[in-house]
């Protein structure tokens, strides 16, 4: 709750122009953080002015601010920089605003001139550095922008200028960036346990060069089972091993149906999804609409017919998946 409130607190634009603001309003100006849902935000709005509102936040801010300020004192938290990195301010290929930090998150109040990212987002090095190493250790390989709403993804040549990176900094980037995207794609072989990365993500059967090499034969084991493979291949779904199942498409086949009251009526719908984007298994709560947002990879589709685009789901309800999707990362 204490950063979701830092992160009210941060934003600008939370509060609308008229004089009441609903939670899920507030929420959904928050600025991502990674980590938390901000659906569920339990903050109570409903009877209180602007002024409340703005008298709030700066009392809220002030008190804030002091807490964090004596946790870095404590607990050494705070910037991951032991100096703090400032722009140059005669750089002219940069863009400088007179406004907030829109990555400071943590009220740290850097000294540096607020500089445009391509999305149109103000930051300073060190606030934008903060980001991109709490992404990095989440796992993410990947740099996308913190605000609510934004989704764009800056190229790794843009952090690299508008963050300063340090030559320590950006070798820490450099690794931990390839160790995040080969994770899910990198298995020990349960011969040789030499780490073996499995190039086509939709194919079980993996070669392993070492045990192939030893043996004089060609040796693959299953991506699932970690066992020796048998069987035909390639495939997908398992190998000829006993008790070699795909645990998601089980869940898939046998998960209960769901009522959606749509347009044209009562509609059952299978309980649970594979996002068709980046094949993470969603349940739907059965409460809230058809269209959903995917937690991981963030693209929205709708629960009924798996498109990304529909109107209404006239295209009716798509039957039970079959197969999990491969996420394509660009």
């Amino acid at each position: 709750m204490f950063r979701r409130i830092i992160g009210w607190l941060g934003y600008d634009q939370v509060i609308p122009e008229r004089h009441t603001a609903s939670t899920q309003e507030t929420a959904a100006r928050l600025p991502r953080i990674p980590g938390h849902n901000m659906d569920g935000l339990g903050l109570d709005f409903e009877d209180m002015t602007l002024d409340d509102l703005l008298l709030e936040r700066r009392l809220l801010r002030n008190v804030l601010r002091r807490l964090h300020n004596r946790g870095k004192k404590t607990r050494g938290l705070g910037s991951t920089s032991t100096q703090e990195k400032c722009y140059d301010p005669d750089d002219p290929t940069l863009k400088f605003v007179d406004r907030d930090d829109d990555l400071d998150f943590l009220y740290e109040d850097f000294q540096s001139r607020r500089a445009l990212m391509s999305c149109g987002h103000a930051v300073t090095p060190m606030s934008l550095t903060n980001w991109c190493r709490r992404l990095l250790e989440q796992g993410e390989s990947r740099f996308v922008c913190g605000q609510s709403g934004c989704d764009v993804e800056w190229p790794y040549a843009e952090v690299c200028k508008m963050a300063l990176l340090t030559p320590e900094e950006k070798e820490y980037f450099d690794k931990t960036m390839a160790s995040n995207a080969t994770r899910d794609s990198t298995k020990l072989c349960p011969v040789c346990k030499t780490s073996v990365v499995r190039q086509n993500q939709s194919v079980l059967n993996v070669h392993c060069t070492v045990c192939t090499a030893n043996r004089g034969r060609i040796f693959e084991f299953c991506w699932q089972c970690l066992r020796e493979w048998k069987g035909p291949a390639p495939r997908s779904d398992q190998c000829g091993n006993d008790g070699c199942t795909n645990e998601s498409l089980k869940t898939l086949k046998t998960c209960p149906n769901i009522v959606f009251h749509t347009v044209q009526g009562p509609t059952l719908c299978p309980s649970i999804r594979a996002c068709p984007t980046c094949g993470i298994l969603l349940q739907h709560d059965n409460k809230s609409c058809e269209k959903v947002e995917c937690l991981r990879c963030k693209v929205r589709f709708c629960f009924l017919c798996l498109k990304n685009k529909c109107l209404m789901c006239k295209s009716g309800v798509a039957p039970r998946q079959t197969s999990i999707p491969v996420w394509q990362k660009k």
